[in-house]
């Protein structure tokens, strides 16, 4: 999570309701919910990468609310490889799943498999869009945020090792805690790998890139507006972060 300070003099939209014009969250989530209401009341969901649901400190409610997806459908799963994921109050059922392993979940059950920044730590494309492909029915939906590889983020988190992200990040994003913080891979994090791992003859791509807020600025004010009046001028394929919705094809 950003830091707040110089956020809010970057967008001073952010006195209503706590959220920018170009909240990443507030973005993705209203897709998300979307399609939740499209579905209906029985859909099932599994929040893939699910952790321990660190977005119920986030002191924005409006934030909170729209990734609150739990009272909005039939059940919602969550998955992770951490064991911290069964401690985690937003979720109906949580599993603690190892690399490879099959995922405790039937095949063509699952109407949304919903990503949030987990694509980054996948170690493994084959095992997840293999396992994801077979628990997601004929017309469901696979919605994904992640970093963009070639995106600032991606090429900082790729050129710093995994032993010094956590250092590195309590500078960069004071407000995000140590256990929040995992290695990363980037191996499932362009439109590319999207189409490799789950091809356009199987799946319905709708994959794009964008800037959202200043993400790795700390508290510094003049570093946040270097990076937004970057951004202007970033082309497509160097945007910092990759949004993903794929539906199955029937």
């Amino acid at each position: 999570m950003p830091a707040a300070e110089p956020l809010r003099l970057l967008y001073p939209e952010m006195a209503a309701g706590g959220f920018s014009r170009v909240d990443g969250m507030m973005i993705f989530y209203g897709r998300v919910g979307a399609l939740l209401a499209e579905r209906g009341p029985d859909t099932v969901v599994v929040d893939f990468g699910a952790g321990r649901g660190a977005f119920l400190e986030d002191p924005v409610q409006a934030r909170r609310d729209a990734r609150l997806l739990r009272g909005r459908a039939r059940r919602v799963i969550g998955i992770d490889i951490d064991d911290a994921v069964l401690a985690n109050p937003s979720l109906d059922e949580a599993h603690a799943v190892k690399v490879g392993d099959m995922l405790p979940i039937g095949d063509g059950t699952v109407d949304l498999v919903v990503s949030n920044y987990a694509f980054e730590h996948i170690a493994d494309p084959m095992w997840a869009s293999s396992e994801i492909d077979r628990i997601l029915r004929p017309g469901g939906w696979l919605c994904a945020i992640t970093p963009n590889r070639w995106g600032y983020i991606g090429i900082g988190a790729r050129a710093i090792p995994n032993r010094l992200h956590v250092r590195m990040l309590h500078h960069l994003q004071p407000l995000k805690a140590a256990e929040d913080t995992f290695p990363t891979t980037y191996r499932l994090n362009t439109p590319f790998a999207f189409r490799r791992w789950f091809p356009p003859t199987r799946y319905e791509h709708a994959v794009w890139t964008a800037d959202t807020e200043p993400a790795y600025v700390g508290r510094s004010l003049f570093a946040a507006r270097v990076s937004k009046a970057l951004f202007s001028l970033t082309p497509p394929p160097a945007r910092s972060l990759l949004f993903a919705f794929l539906r199955k094809r029937p």
